[in-house]
């Protein structure tokens, strides 16, 4: 899950540093922090690497075993996810899926995420598809020529495409067609965060910070301040465009610079899966949404509908969104709550 992350993270006092893959250095450091409950209970922090990049999790408890245990389970989330859902793990389900073309007794973590993707295809008209791997594929085979895909190799790749042709139950998960493959990529963080959300509070914790590439929360730093991360300029990955409040909600980032296929950035890992090419108005898409997986697949259908069509389509599912387009120019839903950078 090649990325690179554009969210760095504060806890009201002033920037922590960047976490993040593909050469930004995970640097969350603890010895100023506030306390997690505002009684003195310390935050405990670990890092990993996984999903392709580098994660992080805090947490708050006066239980310093417990809290070892939780961040343990959370670990744990995370490789249970990469087991299930990595393409670059060859014995995963999800590589033994696009091997074999079925996949028979899923685990339900995977039959989950699979049907979450696809009501997302669904309403957004195939603006996300998870189909769309023979594109990658395509690029990724001709960057390694030092070539773009010709138009007739990529109508090709695009041919096996589409979201209708994956079929989902409890028993299997099959591909109806030959050629096609799955790709995860676009929402596994997020579902990622969501699970070790999930794993953390089943531990007693009510205060933690969760970057699993993507990012989410469990209560507040401290009584007086919410979860803050400043939004990267996707052209000046070390400078802030602006803070974001979290507020009890998920934050996903998508940006041109994670992975390209030309120096323009024109070519990237965001498909449009109806040209199979990459949309070509914006260099980042930030998602405040109530799930974190929610949040990650919005942020490629956003991608597609480009800086208006964006801003417009947030209400209609009933999120935020920060976009920037090529130029440097940005733009937020009135319900992202800002903060300068």
């Amino acid at each position: 899950m090649k990325r690179r992350t554009v969210l760095q993270t504060t806890l009201g006092l002033g920037a922590l540093g960047a976490l993040g893959g593909l050469g930004w250095l995970a640097a969350a450091q603890a010895s100023h922090a506030p306390s997690g409950d505002g009684t003195g209970s310390p935050w405990h922090d670990r890092t990993l690497t996984g999903l392709g990049t580098v994660l992080s999790f805090r947490v708050a408890h006066a239980d310093a075993t417990r809290a070892e245990r939780a961040l343990d389970a959370a670990v744990g989330a995370i490789r249970h996810v990469e087991a299930h859902m990595s393409l670059f793990n060859p014995e995963s389900a999800l590589c033994r899926l696009n091997r074999d073309g079925i996949l028979p007794s899923p685990h339900p973590d995977l039959v989950r995420i699979f049907q979450l993707a696809q009501s997302v295809s669904a309403r957004s008209g195939g603006a996300f598809d998870v189909t769309v791997q023979p594109l990658w594929n395509r690029f990724e085979a001709a960057q390694r020529q030092g070539v773009l895909p010709s138009a007739s190799a990529v109508a090709a790749a695009r041919a096996s495409v589409g979201w209708q042709g994956l079929e989902i139950s409890d028993a299997e998960i099959r591909l109806r067609r030959p050629g096609m493959g799955v790709t995860l990529n676009g929402i596994a963080q997020g579902f990622a965060a969501d699970l070790v959300r999930a794993k953390l509070q089943a531990h007693g914790i009510g205060q933690a910070l969760i970057n699993a590439g993507e990012w989410t929360s469990l209560g507040r730093p401290d009584a007086q301040r919410d979860w803050l991360l400043g939004i990267a300029d996707p052209r000046q990955e070390q400078a802030l465009m602006t803070h974001v409040a979290l507020g009890g909600r998920s934050l996903a980032t998508s940006a041109d610079n994670a992975c390209t296929f030309s120096p323009d950035r024109r070519h990237h890992h965001i498909f449009d899966p109806l040209t199979g090419y990459s949309p070509t108005e914006l260099a980042g898409v930030t998602v405040a949404a109530p799930s974190c997986a929610l949040a990650d697949a919005l942020t490629k259908v956003m991608f597609v509908a480009g800086f208006h069509g964006a801003l417009r389509l947030a209400a209609q599912w009933q999120v935020d969104v920060l976009v920037v387009d090529k130029a440097g120019h940005w733009q937020a839903t009135p319900g992202l709550r800002l903060h300068s950078a």
